[in-house]
């Protein structure tokens, strides 16, 4: 579905990816990790159009990008990008609305089946009721929700999603990727850039990590969601566990040890204030 080869691209003539090559097979589900500024949002950027490679190629199911028209490409991948765009003071419905416009007819309208889809996708993502309401009237979360539809609405082959949960809580954290776990088994690939490593474990079936515009892991959960591997990564110890429920592997992180008598004096420490010891 998605080959990068040799990619190298960036911003003010210094590239963050430092040749990426990178395949993703149709129907994959992938969680994109990295620490921040690991080059995630500049991979999306560059895999989706939006930003041109100093060096390199990227193929949508088998040709070139460059070579494809917007409308090409919107067929192919839909984006939820993670910068607010700027909608103004367009309503919801309006927004989602134009994941339609790829299958527009020329010189023709939206039709039944356009007000269809951009209803079932806002109905999906809990943004319904706000179908009237201006985008900047919204909350953070309820804008990436509005994105997200739009996303859905479109009915690309893929989605991409650039830390489209980081305005949600964690209950919504869960119905959208569950929602895409629902899409990804019917056929939709799901290429997700995230901060939350937990959540895309439980739901990715495979991970890259990308660490100073390199891949530093890539492979199914099971392999590279590990303590050694999320502790060079992310510069400090993590302990994986198993998930009590589902088994999946979750990380915990490890506090550093407290400074040499640190524990005596905290409170209820041995020379702390609520201490037990006895007072003459």
């Amino acid at each position: 579905m998605i080959r990068i080869e040799g990619l190298r691209a960036g911003y003010g003539g210094r590239d963050v990816l430092a040749g990426i090559d990178l395949r993703i097979a149709p129907g994959d589900m992938v969680g994109l990790l990295g620490p921040n500024g690991a080059g995630k949002t500049t991979l999306l950027l560059a895999a989706t159009g939006v930003l041109p490679p100093s060096a390199g190629r990227v193929s949508l199911a088998g040709r070139d990008i460059a070579s494809l028209s917007a409308r090409e490409r919107a067929k192919l991948v839909a984006v939820v990008p993670q910068r607010a765009e700027s909608a103004g003071g367009l309503t919801v419905r309006t927004v989602v609305r134009m994941g339609r416009y790829p299958y527009l007819p020329f010189l023709g309208g939206y039709g039944e089946g356009d007000a269809a889809a951009t209803k079932a996708a806002m109905t999906a993502v809990g943004v319904a009721h706000l179908a009237d309401r201006r985008m900047n009237e919204l909350s953070g979360g309820e804008f990436q929700r509005a994105l997200t539809a739009r996303a859905l609405a479109q009915d690309a082959r893929a989605m991409i999603l650039d830390e489209a949960s980081a305005s949600l809580d964690m209950a919504r954290k869960m119905e959208l990727y569950g929602l895409l776990a629902a899409r990804n088994a019917a056929g939709t690939t799901i290429v997700a850039a995230l901060h939350d490593i937990n959540l895309a474990a439980l739901f990715c079936r495979r991970l890259i990590f990308i660490k100073n515009g390199r891949i530093e892991a890539d492979g199914p959960v099971a392999a590279v969601f590990t303590s050694q591997t999320l502790s060079r990564i992310y510069e400090t110890e993590i302990l994986v566990i198993a998930h009590p429920k589902s088994g999946l592997p979750q990380a915990l992180a490890v506090p550093a040890a407290p400074a040499a008598g640190a524990a005596r004096n905290a409170p209820g420490g041995p020379g702390g204030s609520g201490g037990s010891g006895h007072h003459g």
